[in-house]
């Protein structure tokens, strides 16, 4: 074979690593968005470690890591009623590394004070998980038997009974106070930054009712703490003697819906393999058995119908304020 036929082989060979090359450059965004995840993702909890929330949304970042190929890593930042991790997702950058969980209080905080965010605008809705099973609950070594029991005595001591919860007009700030109202008494709130805190609160005799959710369940098994009243549509399985809000003459329903949001303008793509990991830890059995054991219910909804619902949402939270006389009707 002569030198000719050498050099056309090597040119060609040339032009075609050539085209490749210049190929890979115009798909280079794709190709970057087909590679996600490339790291560890960071999952907000907005409040404190070992919680009802915490100990959900650690179990499912687990799970969501195996789909991913990545670690799920949960970082908490309590306080503010919940709001301290969307806050962060406004200066996040878009690309579906940084997440945060969404309480109810995201929707009610921009109808009370200037925020960072507008929750119908600023996020990038992934997954709807599922809805608090709140109640009231007393220490055993509580007079209270009942919520009626509270009330009375509440009536004889106008703001002497305390009530803890995670925050200044969070979800479980604003359903006493709605109680409270439509009782005709006036309650102590207490603040703490998670339901961990109210729990060593109420067994420490520092308050004397707490709003928690599903991680009261130990202490009221072993007989050192009780449930008044559950904010449920209907009773709860596990204590099917606990009346709910409506037997006991209030029509309130509260379970304190949340879900997983990124920052605003996260690629597509990304979204779904996020939604995809997280929908498949939603269903795994170790998940759906810690949300049976906390008295939980999945509310799966999809990043389409879960934006829909923030939307929903935020316009309920506005109506349920004026109601309450804490912002003025327009």
């Amino acid at each position: 074979m002569n030198s000719n036929f050498f050099r056309r082989a090597f040119l060609k060979r040339l032009a075609i690593s050539t085209s490749a090359a210049v190929f890979a450059g115009l798909l280079g965004t794709s190709s970057w968005a087909s590679q996600f995840p490339a790291r560890p993702v960071t999952l907000i909890v907005p409040f404190g470690a070992g919680g009802a929330t915490d100990s959900i949304v650690r179990h499912l970042a687990d799970q969501a890591s195996r789909k991913l190929g990545q670690p799920v890593v949960v970082e908490n930042r309590p306080g503010a009623a919940g709001i301290l991790g969307v806050n962060r997702l406004v200066t996040a950058a878009p690309d579906g590394y940084t997440l945060s969980i969404v309480p109810e209080s995201v929707y009610r905080f921009p109808h009370l004070q200037t925020t960072l965010y507008d929750p119908a605008k600023d996020f990038t809705y992934i997954i709807h998980l599922s809805g608090y099973a709140l109640g009231i609950a007393v220490n055993a070594k509580s007079p209270f038997k009942s919520w009626n029991e509270v009330v009375k005595e509440a009536k004889k001591r106008p703001g002497q009974i305390s009530y803890g919860t995670t925050g200044i007009n969070g979800t479980m700030h604003v359903t006493v106070e709605e109680m409270a109202q439509a009782s005709g008494i006036k309650l102590n709130h207490v603040p703490y930054k998670g339901e961990a805190e109210i729990i060593a609160a109420l067994m420490g005799g520092h308050i004397d009712l707490g709003v928690t959710a599903g991680s009261i369940a130990p202490m009221v098994e072993e007989g050192r703490a009780r449930v008044l009243v559950t904010w449920t549509s209907k009773r709860v399985p596990k204590w099917p003697d606990v009346p709910t809000l409506k037997e006991v003459g209030l029509d309130v329903v509260s379970n304190s819906p949340f879900g997983i949001a990124g920052p605003k303008g996260i690629d597509p793509a990304s979204v779904k393999i996020l939604h995809d990991a997280f929908h498949f830890a939603l269903n795994t059995k170790e998940i759906q058995d810690l949300l049976e054991n906390l008295n939980q219910e999945s509310a799966y909804l999809n990043s389409e119908d879960y934006e829909a619902f923030a939307k929903e949402r935020y316009k309920h939270t506005k109506i349920q304020l004026e109601n309450l006389g804490l912002i003025g009707a327009k």
